[in-house]
């Protein structure tokens, strides 16, 4: 079982990795309160399913653009200062809802302001927390803290929606507020103690030609290009969360939708929770295509048959797929990246992250439309295996990514040795 159970060497070799996990789980959680609050207020005082749809759409524009950007920000500033400053910003969103939720009559429209505030400032800060983790955490290390970090974030996804749930019903929206606000304030306490990270004294000065020239760096990495790609197609074809509700009512067990949209999340703590096997794999690339391959398997089994059973076992095997995927996404892209670009292909990272979940939404409405609600589902998990199977042969650099033999790996690992050994002299003068 030891070696099921996560590795936890970064945790112990690294304290500003550690504040950085328990800042992100407490985030996490307060994170959830607002993301279950704000959706239902805006039910409550319209009435109406497209005001609620329309906060994606407001969403995804700023998480887009400044998620570019915030890359560029990473690699040109402090990234310890970037994460404060967007904390705190963060913080005062929150306060801002609940002095709205306050009021006699609350307005709708700020709402819609601090939903597409804080997917900017999200765009801005991601980027340098992918980046700042890879930086804090010795080079073998940086598959465990991927899976850890990928359980952070399960724990939330998993417990947060639960815990917002029962807030909301007992002491109401603003208490769901408040006690965001107070999540961010312990985040901010904990990240204050994280060391400097200033930029490299010749880093590219924030503009469209530095975050140009992260694009083309990402379009010559044809590995790293395929991570992408095969992110964006897996979660195009094989996320079908928006038709939940339909699937529901088609096997007619609408008690099981909260099960549904809590198998994929509950998939990927498991993985995350018996991670440790992952520090032992070398071939990054061809795990990533392996774990789409199987998410789309999987999503296609939830949509053939009729058995909610299998189709909770099924959801949740894409969940681990995807959880799979992602550990080792992150790690080609934090053990190869030259640091002084890591901020600028995280915020490009960050897009596909966003970008193929919420088109792949569009693309499940759409498809039940036409096809009906579990050929929708199937038809999208079929379409998920064939087309990573067509991106794994048309960019086989990807399938043959080896950690130990990459020459932009090797480069990396011995970049990371010079500093390290830059620092030890130092501290013993």
């Amino acid at each position: 079982m030891a070696a099921f159970l996560p590795d936890l060497a970064p945790w112990r070799s690294s304290r500003d990795f550690r504040l950085m996990w328990c800042a992100g789980l407490v985030t996490v959680f307060g994170s959830s309160l607002t993301t279950v609050a704000l959706p239902l207020q805006i039910k409550e005082l319209t009435g109406s399913t497209l005001a609620v749809g329309a906060i994606g759409v407001v969403q995804l524009v700023p998480l887009i653009v400044f998620g570019l950007y915030g890359g560029a920000l990473a690699d040109a500033l402090d990234r310890r200062r970037v994460i404060l400053w967007t904390e705190v910003a963060l913080g005062l969103l929150s306060v801002l809802l609940l002095a709205n939720t306050m009021l006699p009559d609350p307005a709708v429209w700020p709402l819609y302001a601090v939903a597409g505030l804080t997917s900017a400032l999200t765009g801005l800060q991601r980027p340098a927390l992918e980046a700042l983790a890879a930086r804090v955490v010795p080079h073998a290390q940086i598959p465990a803290a991927a899976a850890l970090t990928a359980l952070r974030w399960q724990l939330g996804a998993v417990a947060g929606p639960a815990l917002a749930g029962v807030v909301i019903t007992v002491a109401g929206l603003e208490w769901a507020y408040l006690l965001d606000a107070v999540t961010f304030a312990v985040s901010i306490a904990l990240s204050f103690g994280l060391a400097p990270a200033p930029a490299a004294h010749d880093a590219d000065r924030v503009s469209l030609r530095g975050i140009a020239r992260g694009a083309q760096y990402a379009w010559s990495r044809k590995d790293l290009l395929g991570t992408y790609v095969v992110d964006i197609a897996a979660t195009f074809f094989a996320f079908s969360m928006a038709v939940y509700p339909f699937l529901a009512d088609a096997l007619d067990v609408p008690w099981a939708l909260g099960l549904m949209y809590a198998a994929l999340p509950a998939g990927s703590l498991v993985v995350g929770l018996t991670s440790g096997w992952t520090s032992r794999v070398h071939r990054h690339g061809r795990a990533v295509v392996l774990a789409a391959i199987g998410c789309g398997l999987a999503m296609a089994l939830a949509g053939l048959t009729d058995s909610i059973w299998l189709v909770l076992l099924g959801l949740m095997a894409a969940g681990a797929c995807d959880a799979v995927s992602g550990i080792f996404r992150r790690a080609i892209w934090n053990q190869t990246v030259p640091p002084e670009l890591r901020g600028r292909l995280a915020g490009i990272e960050l897009v596909t992250y966003a970008g193929g979940p919420h088109l792949g939404q569009l693309r499940a409405g759409g498809m039940a439309a036409v096809t009906g609600v579990q050929a929708a589902v199937w038809g999208g998990g079929l379409l998920c295996v064939a087309t990573v199977g067509l991106l794994a042969l048309a960019l086989p650099r990807l399938t043959t990514y080896d950690v130990r033999t990459d020459e932009h790996a090797v480069r990396v690992r011995e970049q990371r040795r010079l500093e390290q050994e830059g620092q030890q002299e130092q501290e013993a003068v």
